[in-house]
């Protein structure tokens, strides 16, 4: 019997076979992937040097001056509302926040006794937000601001998100297509204008200094809220000076970490994914810091863009629990 058993055959598409395939082969299919993907960047590296050479070939509009790296991020106006100005700034902002809305709605109605797959990722956001208010926050202003840092929360996830993805907005570089005149494909996003972060962290801001100057009873309490205890002497004033400024850098503070991170974060997608070399003629530089470009963008759109989202949404609830507290 044992005899028998040890002498049968796997069964087919088993473990043993494909343990058998990767000893013929020496290496599996990811190693296999990744080589080839290596071997074609390569021969495309040695391509471009043997048809270009080392040699500059700028092209007009770069040796002339007429396109910078800078303008993929100028708003160019498309039309104007009134005194609103239509821009690509204005077209992510309102995409950004009808797909917010669409998201709200619509897990709002999904929610069931026996949770799926998207139940169960909206709950675990459930949980990281509402532990959000509740470690900064007292019972009465979690409840009352849970709903805010929650959708401040996923309106600049979504902000974020789609400002990788490929779209025609980029007005001053156009392509013809069937003799029409279009916008260039590009990534961008609302949080590169300094405007678009600017105004949701002086929502912010406005907010926690409402909720102090209540719970402080007025002007005079506030500012004394703003002094540590137990400063006396000489020194006092330029530490209350000192917090007064901290203060309002807080504003600052808010604006400049959302801004400047997505905008470093688009320079250096551009730059590696292709802009360098356009700017200094080589196409072989271009496919040299290509795999580059793809490792930050990745590393930008999995990564950077969830943690500012999640990193503004926690400051907003440390500056509303701390506006009704004493130092």
């Amino acid at each position: 019997m044992s005899a028998v058993t040890a002498s049968s055959p796997p069964a087919p598409g088993g473990s043993r076979e494909r343990a058998d395939d990767r000893g013929r082969t020496g290496m599996s299919r990811g190693r296999k992937i990744g080589l080839s993907l290596f071997a074609f960047w390569v021969a495309g590296l040695a391509f471009f040097i043997a048809v270009f050479g080392f040699k500059s070939h700028k092209a007009p509009a770069v040796a002339s001056g007429v396109f910078t790296p800078t303008n993929e991020f100028k708003l160019d106006t498309w039309f104007s509302v009134g005194p609103v100005n239509f821009n690509k700034g204005v077209l992510y902002v309102v995409l950004a926040a009808v797909i917010t809305l669409w998201i709200l709605f619509y897990t709002a109605r999904r929610l069931k006794q026996r949770p799926g797959r998207l139940q169960a990722a909206i709950e675990m956001f459930y949980v990281l937000t509402s532990g959000m208010a509740r470690e900064n926050l007292d019972e009465n202003l979690s409840r009352r601001y849970f709903p805010l840092i929650a959708t401040l929360f996923v309106f600049i996830l979504v902000s974020n998100l789609i400002g990788y993805i490929p779209l025609p907005v980029d007005s001053l570089d156009k392509f013809t297509l069937f003799g029409a005149r279009l916008p260039s494909f590009q990534i961008y996003a609302a949080d590169t204008n300094v405007a678009f972060p600017l105004i949701l962290a002086l929502m912010v801001f406005i907010l926690f200094s409402w909720e102090r100057l209540k719970a402080h009873h007025g002007p005079v309490g506030f500012l004394k809220s703003l002094m540590p205890a137990g400063i006396s002497g000489p020194i006092k004033p330029m530490i209350f000076g000192i917090e007064v400024l901290s203060y309002l850098l807080r504003l600052v503070s808010l604006t400049v970490r959302l801004w400047a991170n997505l905008l470093a974060g688009h320079m250096l997608i551009a730059f590696m994914g292709g802009e360098l070399g356009v700017l200094v003629g080589d196409p072989w530089v271009q496919w040299l810091l290509f795999p580059a470009g793809i490792a930050i963008y990745l590393f930008e759109a999995v990564l950077i863009a969830g943690l500012q989202a999640f990193i503004f949404a926690v400051l907003t609830a440390i500056y509303l629990g701390d506006a009704v507290t004493s130092h």
